[in-house]
């Protein structure tokens, strides 16, 4: 990417049941009531035409196996279409973007699995995303049994994975979160949501005013 655009771009992480969906709503409510048209929700996979078509073969048909890589390669796409459809213009318009899920989820979720090696998976990422890294990350801390437990019989074939697994994805995301203290706001989960929204929107407020 040769110029970072003037927009602000804000992603909304966590492990399954996180409370992810329910946050970004409400802040995406808050943000419109205030700047109006100036404000953009989106998430990935799904913020495309091509990526809700992803989005269900990642996430809801059951009638073939997808391999690990596969997966890894599913989602780069997503993320690719998604970039220039829908996340360069909206930051090129000078908005602020919403986006459920970046290039964190595939480092937490699929980086682990594959063998590849951090400076490998890193390029892969990086080229789909077009060397875009968000101006900040809420990431919504929670244990995994706690998650699971909220998101009930409503499970996709994700949440459907080992618990290991998702004890694996949540210490990722604090990895790569001490790694990048400046970019990540970690928010323990388990709080009242008038707890978690507050301080999200304390992070967010503080960077909007930082950038623009």
């Amino acid at each position: 990417m040769k110029t970072r655009p003037e927009g602000v771009l804000i992603t909304f992480e966590g492990g399954e049941g996180a409370g992810k969906s329910s946050l970004i709503h409400r802040v995406y409510q808050a943000l419109l009531s205030e700047k109006g048209g100036g404000v953009q929700l989106t998430c990935e996979p799904g913020g495309t035409i091509l990526g809700k078509a992803i989005r269900d073969l990642l996430l809801h048909r059951e009638d073939f196996s997808l391999s690990r890589k596969a997966e890894l390669f599913l989602f780069l796409a997503d993320r690719a279409q998604h970039l220039q459809e829908c996340i360069l213009p909206a930051l090129h318009q000078k908005r602020i973007l919403l986006c459920d899920r970046f290039t964190d989820s595939t480092l937490a979720y699929q980086g682990e699995r594959l063998g590849l090696t951090s400076q490998e998976f890193f390029w892969l990422s990086t080229y789909a995303a077009d060397g875009l890294i968000p101006d900040l990350t809420i990431l919504l801390d929670l244990p995994p049994e706690v998650g699971l437990r909220r998101r009930g019989k409503d499970q996709n074939r994700i949440d459907r994975e080992s618990l290991l697994l998702h004890h694996e994805v949540r210490k990722a995301y604090l990895d790569l979160a001490v790694k990048e203290p400046q970019r990540f706001c970690v928010i323990d989960s388990s709080l009242p949501l008038e707890r978690v929204y507050d301080e999200a929107m304390a992070s967010i407020y503080q960077k909007i005013d930082g950038l623009m």
